[in-house]
């Protein structure tokens, strides 16, 4: 079987979720029994995360391989219960450092080196190769940024090449986008998704499959003009509403068959899912009634991704035992011995 390529972009706004989004997906389908890994581009200049402020980008997240990568690689894994590795993060930075070296030893043969070909080949073989290395059946592939980002576009252009080289069949192209609610008219503006969809068919890329975040359920007349006014088949157009947990996310998505359009579209065989296993959790979760307070000590606890693995590692033992975490943030720097007292007030016990 050929390997499946997805892309998830964004547009709008930023902090939309495309990395819980792509990582449900990722869920769902090996839920199918289909392999899958998972990888991030990010359009930042750092060749990696591992030396930006924890302030700045929040948690480094490292592979097993050694790779320091960008906190969404551990959603990822945390999702999809696959281990990723050094194909999984590429950053604009990485890319660049790549070709000057390719430059330097001179493998472009004397060539001009330029943004197309040149960084545009770099970045598509990396998505290529990462399906290779994991010997995966599908490679979900998040695009960093919004879509109309200067910086983004290297990118953009490199995952609309990627059809010319394995066949648009097996590819398609996740557009997340943000349904703004008008207090004043009471009423879900569709346009800004119309205009983000517009900017992504500006460079070559019509999104196959639409998801629209909102924090309340959107009525299904916008859901249907996003639908004909972005070109994209009704049941293409996927709710994604604000939720207690992002890990039931994987199960509101499977309601509107999103997995199952997906498969269709790729020529893959449509599978029935087992997803007892995680439903038995999102039940924990939805069940827990005691309660336990956990201090966290750190350097940076102003940005709690700082320590997202940390925190999310205390929440699923929480979950195993119905119980909910509290987790009391306490700056290393001014911790005495005597806080703690004021770091558990009001805790029982």
């Amino acid at each position: 079987m050929n390997t499946k390529y997805i892309f998830v972009t964004g547009g709008v706004v930023s902090g939309l979720g495309k990395g819980i989004s792509a990582a449900s997906l990722g869920r769902l389908l090996k839920a199918r029994g289909y392999k899958v890994t998972s990888q991030k581009l990010d359009p930042y200049i750092n060749v990696d995360p591992g030396t930006m402020s924890p302030y700045q980008h929040g948690e480094v997240f490292v592979t097993d391989d050694g790779l320091e990568a960008d906190l969404d690689l551990g959603h990822y894994e945390r999702f999809i219960d696959e281990n990723l590795h050094t194909y999984s993060n590429l950053t604009t930075g990485k890319v660049y450092w790549n070709v000057i070296n390719k430059e330097r030893e001179g493998k472009y043969l004397g060539e001009t080196v330029q943004v197309i070909p040149h960084v545009t080949n770099e970045i598509r073989n990396f998505v290529i190769q990462a399906g290779k290395h994991a010997q995966a059946d599908v490679v979900i592939t998040e695009i960093g940024g919004t879509t109309g980002d200067m910086e983004s576009l290297p990118f953009l252009e490199s995952i609309r090449q990627v059809p010319l080289e394995v066949g648009r069949n097996n590819c398609l192209f996740l557009h997340v986008t943000y349904i703004p609610y008008i207090s004043g008219s009471k009423e879900y503006k569709s346009k800004p998704t119309q205009h983000s969809v517009k900017e992504l068919q500006s460079h070559g890329i019509n999104p196959d499959m639409i998801i629209a975040r909102c924090d309340e359920k959107i009525p299904q007349s916008v859901l249907d003009k996003i639908s004909l006014f972005c070109n994209v088949e009704k049941d293409c157009v996927i709710e994604n509403t604000t939720l207690d947990s992002l890990y039931e996310v994987p199960l509101m998505l499977e309601e509107q068959r999103m997995a199952d359009i997906v498969c269709e579209k790729l020529d893959l065989e449509v599978r029935k899912p087992d997803l007892e296993n995680w439903k038995n959790m999102v039940e924990h979760i939805r069940n827990s009634k005691e309660s336990v307070t956990i201090a966290l000590v750190g350097k940076y606890v102003q940005l709690h991704d700082a320590y997202l693995s940390v925190s999310e590692a205390l929440y699923h033992a929480g979950f195993q035992f119905e119980t909910k975490v509290d987790i009391r943030w306490v700056d290393s720097e001014t911790l005495e011995d005597q806080d703690l007292d004021v770091v558990f007030e009001g805790v029982d016990g």
